[in-house]
């Protein structure tokens, strides 16, 4: 007589990829589904050929690593003995562990140099495999920044309580969709939050774009125009930087770099009418934060800021690192943002505040819902605002803030 399947297999046979198939859309890194003998019941995103070919013992079982935490009621990421991240996470009913949710399989940058230190050779007579086969499995083991791990560490979070909610039979059919709510909107925002740095990239073809842009620097500099042929390649390096519109974070230097271009632009344009000082420390130059994010800032101060004052005015910007938050300002002696201007930047359904309202999301996506941009002063002598990340990056969208939360 055949045993009837359990709670778990049941729900991975009821189409359980489709379900999630939103919130997996947001990371590819491994993740899958196990059972408490250690059999795999869904590859939800595949491991790597390396974990899948050389580290299992047994086809669809997980290796020995992670069945010797299921008797230590282990919880959490762990390093394996080839220094890969790995994670894994119990799924509960009652009390009773039915299941887990592993993966990850991917280097940090901590410990990628184990990745050279794998002796190829013992692998070989070990698995009887090829030396070839071995070294290309290992050669496309990614190495992934810390801030992307913790996010899928939380998706692979998300999933194991929502699947414990699934299973339990004390959980209302109430508390399972308003679980799966929360992913849906977390997803929706984050896509929403792509879509509108994306609208500020140009639909015209890049490489057109910078070739003719130093074409024309060429010519000007062979007239021997020599501002013109700067401020051709400070747009060019602009523009370049703009269409950077990869899911990850580059340095404050570079950030800082990027407006300093601009102001030379601007600056050429107003003339006297535009003075501008950058203070940002070295200390505080190597940490990240998302492209792109200071631009509209500084854009806005000289719109609302500058532009109307007969003498214009001066911007500056100025970081400072406070504890565990480092705080960049952009300050400007303006007249402050006209009161239409503020209701539109606060107003979630005027698309005119869509610029400040999409740092302030990107901020928070990447770094919690303590961070982001404030605007903290805004009248008759100028306009401060400022933007507040942590110096240990968080989990991504949700994440809870500590003592570091503003206000």
């Amino acid at each position: 007589m055949n045993e009837s399947p359990s709670p778990l297999k049941k729900l991975v046979n009821s189409n359980l990829y489709a379900r999630y198939s939103g919130i997996l859309s947001l990371s590819n890194i491994s993740l899958f589904l196990i059972d408490i003998t250690g059999d795999i019941l869904l590859e939800l995103i595949p491991s790597p050929e390396f974990c899948r070919q050389i580290c299992i013992e047994q086809q669809n079982k997980v290796c020995c690593e992670y069945r010797d935490r299921f008797d230590k009621n282990y919880e959490g990421r762990f390093v394996c003995q080839y220094g890969l991240q790995n994670i894994l996470l119990p799924i509960k009913v009652n009390g009773e562990i039915l299941g887990y949710v592993g993966g990850m399989q991917v280097y940090s940058q901590d410990t990628e140099y184990k990745k050279y230190m794998i002796d190829v050779q013992s692998l070989k007579n070990e698995k009887n495999l090829e030396l070839e086969f071995i070294a290309k499995s290992i050669a496309a083991l990614r190495t992934v920044e810390l801030n992307k791990i913790q996010i899928h560490e939380q998706i692979c979070h998300h999933i194991a309580n929502n699947i414990s909610l699934d299973l339990s039979e004390s959980a209302t059919s109430v508390d399972s969709n308003v679980a799966r709510l929360s992913i849906e909107k977390e997803i929706l925002e984050k896509k929403i939050i792509d879509l509108e740095a994306k609208n500020m990239s140009l639909v015209i073809n890049p490489h057109f774009l910078f070739n003719t842009l130093n074409c024309i620097a060429r010519i000007a500099y062979f007239e021997q125009s020599h501002t013109t042929e700067e401020l051709i390649y400070c747009l060019s390096d602009l523009l370049r930087y703009n269409l950077k519109q990869e899911d990850q974070l580059h340095t404050i230097a570079s950030e800082i770099d990027n407006i300093e271009k601009y102001l030379y632009i601007q600056k050429v344009r107003f003339k006297s009418r535009l003075e501008y000082t950058i203070d940002v420390p070295e200390k505080i130059r190597s940490y990240r934060i998302p492209n792109m994010v200071l631009q509209p800032i500084v854009e806005n101060a000289l719109i609302h800021g500058i532009t109307p004052k007969r003498d214009g005015g001066k911007i500056n910007i100025y970081a400072e690192k406070l504890k565990d938050t480092i705080v960049i300002s952009i300050a400007d002696n303006g007249n402050g943002f006209p009161k239409e201007v503020l209701d539109k930047i606060q107003n979630a359904e005027n698309k005119s505040g869509l610029g400040f309202r999409s740092t302030d999301g990107r901020l928070k996506q990447y770094y919690g819902e303590c961070y982001g941009l404030d605007i903290v002063k805004s009248d008759y002598s100028g306009s401060t605002i400022t933007i507040t990340i942590p110096t240990q990056p968080s989990g991504g969208v949700g994440d809870e803030c500590g003592s570091n939360c503003r206000g």
